[in-house]
């Protein structure tokens, strides 16, 4: 709070002295009784309302003119709240650091309850915590307490008949005159209370902020409660998988210690292998739940991400600024609109006078009911709330864990019900689905191996065999339970999660802030972009070029100089009195929040709306401050001597159905006048009267039809050039006319009824504005349509406008217009390839007998795939297009789609399709939600669009789109060449453990081994191939089909190929390596249960030449598996993925230590290998290289694919068809 002494408020007043009439000065100067020079603080509240004693009755407009409505309860209240203000001005000003007089406690009762009594409390408290500066202030302020206990009882309020508070709004007995005693209440906490001015907020310095933190807390509430790292490990061990390997673990120690053993005999070093699969566990438990903690932390910088977009507009220091939501304190000034903000960041009370026709707010994520709320000054707005309708500034009293909502949010984060909840969403993408399937028939083919194994393992030993029963019995179990192990892709989950995790982190510094991990590989299959223009595909900067007034057309060509400065040089230009009408409409009839600075001649800077901000930048050029013009128009001023006047004007506020805005101010001769911006088609389809450039002041003639053409000609040439165009207009309205009041014979684009106020308007102006095209837009669209994704332009612009611009980004291309040869606009397109919003609705709806509209999907079906520019339309239009595209089955009927290839050359998607589509506004925010994937704008987005979507796009720019759509296919590919791997050596190891078993009663492979390359090993390489960085191929292939499996058929030749060359190579060493190899005794497979006389207890080199084999496979098909279309060069980009590279060495290097160091902890041989050795592990390793082009070639002639062999088959079958079609 700005320091200020009693000489200077007395200064101050007389500085205000000399601008005021005479009966104001009679009531300044009988402010000063009793203190000398100092001025009577009774009456200074009463001045900064706009009210003194020599008044009279307050009259207002707002009030239909009723007189005498100021009674001694306002009395009561003003002279209450004086009393606070009394001791702020005299004994508190100079020292702003004072304490504040109320508490937290306080102003969170007064949100929670929400009723007069609340606040007359909290006034009241303020009064009695104040002290008297003065002994001669003491009589005063016993006063001023009298009078506030009659405040107290005055608006406070009694529970009704069901116990329950009623709203501030609800329980006046007489409204009126009740708003008005809230306004100057409300008015009295913002300013005495919590010591911020509803027109300049509290100081915009460090201090200050930290100073109402400490005092109020923080707009934050605490991170969620983490998982400790115990509990996610006891998650992670509840893995059915990792049971049975502790089971296994458990069952191998009992065995080799007891079973078998003499009395007195030691079991040696034999339980090694199961500690080791009890080790193993335990490192794959704290992996898992490593990765689970990071996730946490990962959400965490999440929500702070988002946290960081979500903005709102403050008053500090008289101006408006940008904060985050976290930067709010309390005592801040909201300038709450609901263009420019959704969700209402913290607990706020409305102040007075209402803005835009009153507040309407949309509690229902708090109390679940869909009705909006109108909120009235000395209302309490509620923290999770959302503005839908109107304006109004608010004063901040309770913020963050302080807040209602945040009470609520608190208690679920401190609940054990619900932690770890809410990470990655609640439901499963289309891929996790897949994925699930998969598992579950691999689980069931495992079982049934593991259950062949156990029961041919039990017939060969126990009726063929003569092994001790105990101990077969539970070796056959061991070798089940193994072979059950080996066929689970444990690393599937992993490998799925570090490539959303990966990407999404990538996504993040490519201007991607993906919301929800799923939306990575959803935006892959992404088949159609329905995109906005306006920050998307255009720059949004926004410039006037052209303006046509006064039947006059003054189109800039010359980008060095301005609009404004171009048509005050031309000989033509319009009178003062027309560029002043047009700079007034301007300024008065844009919103508050829309700003622009000057240095000299030059913009320095700008907020808000970028069409108003060009329109301010004309005003400003034309030779006008549009501040100045606002401050000094009363009923649109909320500054000064006009403040009180504020209420007598009504800014009726942009909606998609009127397609204008409009703001009334009354005029000095009395009645009013409405200036309306606007659509220019509707704006002059309500003109009836334009602007003449006459000498005489808003002198203006019949608007005749040909002058009706005329405008709408200029319009569609400024949007031939791709500019936007707006109408300008006003009309003036007698006193006694009802703002609300709706016309009979002219409606609005969705049917409602136009206002009267808004009809017979005169014709001021057209303005052209220029938004020019992102130069890396052109580029991406051909992008998006190389890699099979359609884009659609979806605008609120004119036909013509939005056909120059989609023609520019090459959405439209020359085959889309009936005639190539002639100029580009909307009249030479083909048939459905543009539609406007009302055409659009008018065909894809179908009106009952009860009048009831109905979705066609059948006509749908027959508009979207040529329909590629969509004009004039609302947020109800696209919510309309993302369903329908989503809901269409038109690929299932064939000879529709080769009617569509052969007559127009659309292909059609074989599936249904997956939609993506761009908003930014509160009305977006259904469409993006309906979307498959929905992008939000994160600048210029509202934060409820934020909430809504599931991407945000950093920098509002449709490159970053296609961006999206690379990495979100990366992903796809990524998980499928892990599937590729993992599932080939799942194939391989199980064959290779149940031939063992059958052959020798237990596999070549050891548990522990088997563990080493279906956990550690797998687990490496799902980072490997999830860290693969996407390339430019990705965009040149058809999106992947949502009912498509995720193996495609070269996949499943890749994995049967490679499982089949890896068991011939396993096969071959363990039936024949003893005789090629020249194995000794000792060193022969049998030796591991010294079956043969002699012969050691120990791992043999036989084995561990297989183990180490079959790992080498893998390490060589690792490399095979990050080519999924058959590529010849496998190694190619190998070097641009150093992370792929330092993880397949760091494997190379745990396996030459597993194998020479892991003895019997690994059941390999004691000694490891020798060199020869390892020579023939490698070289049947990278067999595997060898053995994949061999696979290319056989895929290539269908001999491993299903389609080209059913293809083959056909061809064979009718010699008629030539070969060559097969081929």
């Amino acid at each position: 709070m700005s320091k200020l002494t009693p000489g200077d408020a007395s200064e101050h007043i007389s500085h205000q002295e000399s601008s005021m009439k005479t009966p104001k000065e009679d009531s300044f100067s009988k402010a000063g009784k009793g203190f000398g020079n100092k001025v009577d603080p009774l009456v200074v509240l009463d001045i900064s309302l706009g009210k003194t004693e020599d008044d009279g009755p307050i009259k207002s407009p707002r009030f239909g003119g009723l007189a005498n409505i100021v009674d001694s309860s306002l009395r009561s209240i003003q002279s209450a709240s004086s009393a606070i203000l009394h001791h702020m001005i005299f004994a508190k000003a100079a020292d702003p650091d004072a304490p504040f007089v109320v508490t937290t406690k306080d102003l969170s009762d007064l949100s929670t309850e929400r009723t007069h009594q609340a606040l007359a409390r909290v006034l009241s408290k303020a009064a009695s915590n104040l002290p008297a500066a003065s002994p001669e202030e003491e009589e005063s302020l016993k006063n001023n307490r009298i009078q506030i206990e009659a405040l107290v009882r005055r608006i406070g309020t009694e529970d009704d008949d069901d116990g329950r508070r009623k709203s501030l709004a609800e329980d006046s007995k007489d409204t009126m005159q009740r708003k008005h005693d809230m306004e100057m209440a409300a008015t009295a906490l913002a300013t005495v209370v919590l010591r911020s001015k509803p027109d300049e907020g509290i100081r915009n310095d460090a201090s200050e902020i930290e100073f109402r933190r400490s005092a109020f807390g923080t707009n934050a509430i605490a991170d969620k409660k983490l998982d400790s790292f115990l509990k996610l490990c006891w998650n992670a061990v509840q893995d059915f998988v990792l049971l049975m390997l502790i089971a296994l673990g458990i069952i191998g120690i009992l065995v080799e210690t007891t079973i078998g053993l003499e009395p007195g005999e030691q079991c040696g070093h034999c339980w090694f292998e199961g500690a080791a699969i009890l080790t193993s566990v335990i490192i794959v438990v704290l992996v898992t739940a490593g990765i689970d903690y990071a996730k946490q932390f990962a959400f965490i910088r999440l929500t702070h991400s988002l946290n960081e977009t979500n903005t709102k507009m403050v008053i500090r220091d008289g101006q408006q600024i940008s904060v985050t939501d976290d930067d709010i304190v309390v005592g801040d000034i909201l300038s709450v609109n609901s263009h420019n903000l959704a969700s209402i960041p913290a607990d706020c009370v409305v102040l007075g006078p209402p803005l835009s026709g009153g507040l309407k707010i949309d509690e229902s994520t708090l109390t679940g009911e869909s009705v909006l709320i109108s909120k009235n000054p000395g209302d309490v707005v509620l923290s999770g709330t959302t503005a839908v309708q109107g304006a109004a500034k608010m004063v901040v009293i309770a913020l963050g864990t302080n807040s209602v909502a945040g009470k609520i949010k608190a208690r679920v984060y401190e609940s054990s019900d619900h932690e770890g909840e809410g990470l990655d969403g609640d439901e499963d993408s289309p891929l996790f689905v897949k994925l699930e399937k998969i598992a579950k028939r691999i689980g069931v083919a495992g079982t049934c191996a593991a259950i062949v194994s156990f029961v041919v393992n039990c017939i060969k030993g126990f009726a063929f065999g003569d092994e001790d029963p105990k101990q077969a019995l539970i070796e056959y179990i061991v070798t089940a339970i193994t072979v059950l192990a080996v066929s689970v892709p444990e690393g599937l989950p992993l490998a799925v999660t570090l490539a959303l995790a990966y990407s999404s982190n990538k996504m993040m510094k490519e201007q991607n802030l993906v919301k929800h991990l799923d939306a990575c590989e959803t935006m892959g299959c992404a088949t159609t972009i329905c995109t906005d223009k306006v920050r998307t595909l255009t720059a949004n900067k926004m410039t006037a070029r052209a303006i046509y007034t006064t039947k006059t057309d003054f189109s800039c060509n010359d980008p060095a100089i301005s609009l404004g400065e171009f048509v005050q040089k031309d000989p033509q230009s319009p009178n003062e009195s027309t560029t002043s009408l047009i700079a007034t409409l301007i300024a008065i009839d844009t919103m508050d929040e829309t700003t622009v600075k000057f240095e000299g001649s030059k913009l320095v800077d700008s907020t808000g709306n970028p069409t108003e901000v060009a329109l301010l930048v004309l005003a400003h050029d034309l030779g006008h401050d549009y501040q100045e013009i606002r401050d000094s128009t009363r009923g649109r001023s909320g500054k000064g001597e006009l403040a009180e006047f504020l209420v007598e004007g009504k800014q009726i506020g942009f909606s998609s159905a009127r397609k204008m805005m409009s703001w009334v101010v009354p005029l000095k001769s009395g009645g009013y006048r409405v200036y309306c911006k606007g659509a220019t088609e509707v704006l002059v389809a309500r003109c009836t009267r334009e602007l003449i450039n006459t000498d005489s002041e808003d002198s203006s003639m019949e608007m005749s039809n040909d002058s009706r053409q005329d405008i709408l000609c200029v319009a569609e040439a400024y949007a031939r050039r791709g500019m936007r165009t707006l109408g300008l207009a006003y009309n003036d309205i007698a006193v006694d006319v009802d703002f609300d009041a709706k016309s009979e014979t002219l409606l609005n684009s969705d049917g409602s009824e136009a206002l009267c106020i808004e009809t017979e308007l005169v014709f001021v102006a057209l303005v052209g504005i220029e938004d020019p095209l992102r130069p890396e837009v052109p580029g991406a669209i051909k992008t998006c349509y190389d890699a099979g994704i359609d884009v659609r332009l979806v605008t609120g612009d004119s036909p013509n406008t939005a056909v120059s611009i989609a023609y520019q980004a090459g959405i439209l291309q020359d085959f889309h217009f009936i005639d190539t040869g002639v100029e580009k606009v909307a009249s030479n397109l083909k048939p459905n390839v543009l539609m406007d919003g009302k055409t659009f609705r008018q065909k894809v709806y179908k009106i009952d007998e009860d009048g009831s509209k109905e979705f066609d999907q059948t006509a749908f079906d027959v508009i979207w795939p040529h329909l590629r520019v969509l004009a004039r339309s609302s947020p109800d239009d696209k919510l309309t297009l993302a369903h329908g595209l989503n809901q269409s089955m038109l690929f299932v009927d064939q000879e529709k789609c080769k009617e569509l290839k052969s007559v127009d050359n659309i292909v059609i998607f074989p599936d249904r399709q997956v939609v993506a589509m761009t908003g930014d506004g509160t009305n977006d925010a259904p469409a993006l939600k309906r979307a498959d994937i929905g992008f939000a704008m994160g600048i210029s987005g509202t934060q409820i669009a934020k909430d809504a979507a599931d991407i945000i796009l950093l920098d509002d720019n449709f490159a970053s789109i296609v961006t999206a759509a690379k990495w979100g296919r990366n992903v796809y590919a990524s998980i499928q060449k892990f599937l590729q791997f993992q599932l080939t050596v799942n194939i391989a190891a199980v064959v290779t453990a149940l031939v063992g078993s059958f052959a020798y009663a237990k596999s070549p492979l050891a548990a522990i081994q088997l563990l080493w390359v279906n956990l550690i090993m797998d687990s490496l390489a799902s980072l490997a191939l999830a860290s693969e960085p996407p390339t430019d191929e990705l965009l040149k292939r058809s999106p992947t089909n949502r009912s498509k499996s995720i193996i495609a058929s070269r996949m499943w030749a890749n994995m049967f190929g490679q499982a089949f060359y890896q068991v011939c190579v396993i096969m071959f060493l363990l039936f024949f390596g003893p005789e090629v190899f020249g194995f000794e005794d000792g060193h022969l497979v049998e030796s591991d249960d010294g079956l043969y006389p002699g012969w050691k207890k120990e791992k043999s080199v036989h084995y561990t030449l297989i183990f180490n084999t079959f790992v080498w496979m893998q390490l060589f098909n690792e490399v095979n598996s990050r080519c999924l279309q058959g590529e010849v060069n496998v190694f190619r980009g190998i070097d641009k993925n150093p992370l792929f590279c330092g993880i397949l060495s760091l494997t190379i290097v745990l396996q030459i230590i597993m194998v020479e160091f892991g003895g019997m902890a690994m059941s390999v041989a004691e000694d490891g290998l020798e060199g020869k050795y390892w020579g023939v592990s490698m070289a049947f390793g990278s067999g595997s290289l060898l053995m994949q082009q061999v696979i290319n070639i056989l895929y290539k002639y269908g001999y491993f694919s299903y389609d080209l062999w059913r293809e083959r088959r056909r061809i064979n079958s009718d010699p008629r068809i030539s070969t060559h079609v097969g081929q």
